[in-house]
């Protein structure tokens, strides 16, 4: 029997739907800005989805917020094959890329062609961090992690010996996407710093 192109193209989205369930499952290195356990990589997800929306005048003008919102809701999902990477691994930061495109082709590929194509190439837009929406959704989630590690008395800063320096050089993505955000990220560290909560090099 020949199944319905309406009907084909559901259970293709519902696949897709099943499959995104996984994220809940990806733990990520950083923790609740209360320190009480880690975060899942959905909850990331939505949280800085929920950031882009608050912090929206802070966005270069004429940024797209809706745009924004979505590419941060699909940034992660690759993680579900790749999982988390810690940006200051550097090994594993070397060979992230690729390993995430791979995810991407399978993960996105699921969903019927149309939106498939929409879906990735939100995701390869926030890759390449060329447009202001990409800029500003990169400079979000980069300043979550901080604002949680500033919360938590230093959190995965503390835990695996992340140095001052390094902290800052992560600061220079989140100015590209918004100065305001920058500078905030940059007073955090000081204060991180002065705390004992973050050590320099």
């Amino acid at each position: 029997m020949t199944i319905p192109p309406a009907q084909d193209r559901l259970h293709a989205q519902l696949a897709f739907a099943m499959e995104i369930d996984k994220l809940r499952r990806v733990v990520r290195r950083n923790t609740l800005m209360d320190g009480s356990r880690r975060e899942n990589d959905a909850e990331h997800s939505w949280y800085v989805g929920m950031l882009a929306m608050v912090l929206a005048e802070h966005a270069p003008p004429g940024t797209d917020i809706g745009k924004v919102v979505a590419m941060l809701l699909v940034h992660d999902i690759v993680e579900i094959d790749a999982g988390d990477t810690f940006i200051y691994d550097t090994p594993a930061v070397e060979v992230q890329l690729d390993v995430e495109r791979k995810a991407a082709d399978r993960i996105f590929g699921l969903l019927p062609d149309d939106q498939a194509g929409r879906l990735r190439a939100l995701w390869d837009e926030f890759e390449e961090r060329r447009t202001p929406e990409a800029k500003f959704a990169k400079a979000l989630d980069r300043i979550a992690p901080i604002m949680a590690n500033h919360h938590n008395e230093g959190g995965t800063w503390s835990l695996y010996k992340v140095t001052a320096e390094q902290v800052l050089e992560k600061v220079k993505i989140i100015e590209e996407g918004s100065p305001t955000l920058g500078e905030y990220a940059t007073e955090l560290i000081a204060l991180s710093v002065s705390r004992g909560h973050l050590a320099r090099a």
